[in-house]
């Protein structure tokens, strides 16, 4: 009886090894082809959404497809993408965070208190700005990771104390402060016709994605989301990643908010009261796991766009809100079935 306990449970002790070095390298020939099958399928449900809803969107509102008109909405949805993959990275990491509104008001207040509005402190105005993002994602990430706190009741509670601390700053400011205008034109301006928020927003989903597949750093912290006590068994500081992804989440928020500052020229203390749900929304539109290890910057790419579309169609059809808030409420809830369906038709095959 007792050599057959210990040898079951040696099996498992090398299965539990096999899977935690499967997690940590997908790249091994093992997990080639389950990544083939499963991730392009629970990835690709968001796109499949945004093509229909471009479609009917071009059939009952024709101007909302417009070029011109996807170009004024386009830089929405690039600040939203850019919220939405620092959050992702903490849903990969198993973790939560409702500190994005605040810490975005916190940069962006940050940014006109030191610049002053002057061009000559733009560069160091963006420096501490960043900085105080940074570190509001470093208490977040040791009070989750080292102290163990619940990453729901720790980021709430940031999120207030921030808040406060921004609003008391804040009131020293003058109430028609403005970023840099050099700062200013740089948020105005476009790129081959494209605004320059979205070039730099796709250039940070390419660097995040390639560090993720490519890096071993990348393929360790998808192995701790995954399963965190395999990852730890084979030697991987499972605190390390945990904490570093509200660390990296909170730098995204801190770019976000300074792009959406410039584009806006005269941001208030509300600037990032839409960012605490639609990033978690689209995070899981665009197939990230809520248990963790699974997420693609693409994707969430996507779910933004479509978020930010399906929200300009409405209002163009002239919608009460009470109307709005349903159907963005039923295609939320429809695009994270077909995410779900299209990831077990993967798991399938």
């Amino acid at each position: 009886m007792s050599d057959r306990y210990f040898g079951t449970r040696t099996l498992k002790g090398d299965m539990t090894n096999v899977g935690a070095e499967l997690q940590a390298n997908p790249q091994s020939p093992a997990a080639k082809p389950h990544d083939r099958a499963q991730i392009p399928m629970r990835f690709v449900a968001i796109w499949i959404g945004l093509g229909a809803l471009m479609l009917l969107s071009r059939i009952f509102v024709p101007p909302s497809v417009e070029f011109s008109t996807l170009m004024s909405v386009l830089p929405f949805a690039a600040f939203l993408t850019c919220v939405t993959m620092g959050q992702t990275l903490v849903l990969m990491g198993r973790g939560i965070d409702l500190s994005p509104p605040a810490i975005i008001s916190l940069t962006s207040t940050t940014l006109l208190g030191v610049s002053g509005g002057h061009d000559d402190r733009m560069w160091l105005a963006i420096g501490v700005a960043l900085l105080a993002a940074v570190a509001v994602g470093l208490v977040n990430g040791v009070l989750v990771a080292l102290v163990k706190l619940n990453a729901l009741i720790v980021t709430l509670s940031t999120g207030a104390i921030v808040s406060g601390v921004t609003l008391w700053y804040r009131q020293s400011l003058a109430a028609e402060s403005k970023v840099p205008g050099a700062l200013a034109n740089f948020g105005g301006a476009r790129f081959i016709g494209i605004p320059t928020s979205f070039w730099i927003v796709a250039a940070l989903a390419v660097v995040i994605a390639v560090m993720m597949k490519k890096t071993v750093v990348g393929r360790r912290f998808e192995a701790v989301g995954a399963n965190p006590r395999a990852a730890y068994a084979t030697g991987v500081e499972i605190i390390r990643y945990q904490a570093g992804s509200f660390v990296v989440a909170a730098l995204l928020y801190g770019v976000a908010a300074i792009l959406l500052s410039a584009f806006i020229r005269n941001p208030t203390l509300e600037v990032g009261a839409p960012y605490l749900l639609s990033p978690i929304a689209a995070a899981v539109l665009g197939g990230t796991a809520i248990a963790g290890g699974i997420g693609n910057m693409f994707a969430v790419a996507g779910a933004s766009l479509f978020l930010i579309q399906l929200d300009h169609s409405l209002k163009m059809l002239g919608l009460a809100t009470s109307y709005q808030l349903v159907i963005q409420g039923v295609a939320i809830a429809f695009g994270m079935w077909l995410s779900e369906a299209t990831g077990r038709v993967g798991r399938r095959y």
